[in-house]
């Protein structure tokens, strides 16, 4: 899934993801168990249009592991969520319309 990076953001994002891995490793470990993640990556794409990140996630259900955390109360996700949507600008409590990122290749794996 992508998302766009509100200009003057990046810093915030790049900022964001050092505290996951580092100080906030064990509430964001909690979380993803919770809703049903085992594996996520960020990454960030500069464009002439600006720039986006793009969120990879693995799990049994990933659209209904995202579902749980676009609902979640807990003060952890909150957080994050307010954190991205500062980042982006997307209310990550009622995630975009539309249907979820089709899979078209996978190898590798």
């Amino acid at each position: 899934m992508a998302g766009p990076v509100l200009p003057g953001k990046r810093a915030h994002l790049e900022e964001l993801a050092k505290t996951l891995s580092g100080s906030r490793k064990r509430e964001l470990d909690a979380s993803q168990r919770r809703i049903g993640i085992r594996k996520e990556s960020w990454f960030l794409q500069s464009t002439p249009q600006g720039d986006l990140v793009i969120f990879y996630a693995e799990g049994d259900d990933v659209p209904k592991a995202i579902a749980a955390w676009a609902a979640s109360k807990d003060p952890f996700d909150v957080w994050v969520k307010a954190q991205l949507k500062e980042i982006s600008g997307i209310d990550w409590n009622q995630p975009p319309p539309g249907p979820f990122p089709a899979q078209h290749l996978r190898y590798g794996y």
